[in-house]
């Protein structure tokens, strides 16, 4: 199968489902989500959709789609059969990259594409007598078609020659770094103990009388 990412010579773990009985707006806007994140991260993200814990937003296909106070307004939903099938393939992607010896710990996903395959036409309901030319009976209101979507997921280290200057700039800005909280110094422990002398020099008089 040939990927829509150029890899270039740099080793990049791969995986694809290919059609995959979800829907494709769904698969994209969970796509959108974990793209440039970390792997790790990545899973986090794809356990709380499947949760109902996390939506996910939806900066396309959203419609009609109401907003969420966890995403402060944002329309957003829980896609949780299209998680559930991207993390299939992102489970395929991990083991794609120990057979080509890289470390898992130090993977992101640099690419991340669900696109529409095939669409075939469902058939009558049952008991229905409408379907061909001549019959009579009741046929079903709506026809919905049956669409099948194909998913790519690509992992690769941010220090790839491969990556494009935008994938690793993105990388940085969807992966910031968390400050550590430092200890309090010694000049801060210091400044306390003056005040805790006048407050002992206030309570030893009263004791003397």
């Amino acid at each position: 199968m040939r990927y829509s990412i150029n890899i270039g010579k740099e080793p990049v773990a791969l995986a694809y489902g290919n059609d995959i009985d979800a829907s494709y707006k769904d698969l994209a806007a969970v796509c959108d989500a974990i793209r440039y994140l970390k792997t790790e991260r990545a899973f986090e993200v794809i356990d709380g959709v499947m949760r109902v814990e996390r939506p996910i937003i939806f900066n396309r296909f959203n419609k009609h789609m109401g907003s969420r106070h966890e995403l402060a307004g944002r329309k957003g939903a829980f896609p949780v059969k299209a998680a559930r099938e991207i993390r299939t393939v992102l489970l395929n992607a991990v083991a794609n990259s120990r057979n080509k010896g890289l470390d898992e710990e130090a993977l992101y996903v640099v690419h991340a594409s669900a696109n529409k395959t095939r669409i075939e036409r469902r058939g009558p309901s049952k008991g229905s007598l409408s379907w061909g030319r001549g019959m009579y009976g009741l046929g079903a209101r709506t026809h919905s078609d049956l669409e099948f979507a194909k998913v790519e997921i690509g992992l690769a280290n941010p220090d790839a020659a491969s990556l494009t200057e935008n994938m690793k700039r993105m990388i940085k800005v969807r992966n910031p770094v968390r400050s550590i909280k430092t200890k309090p110094q010694p000049a801060q422990k210091a400044k306390q103990k003056p005040k805790e002398e006048k407050a002992q020099a206030k309570v030893e008089p009263a004791a003397k009388k």
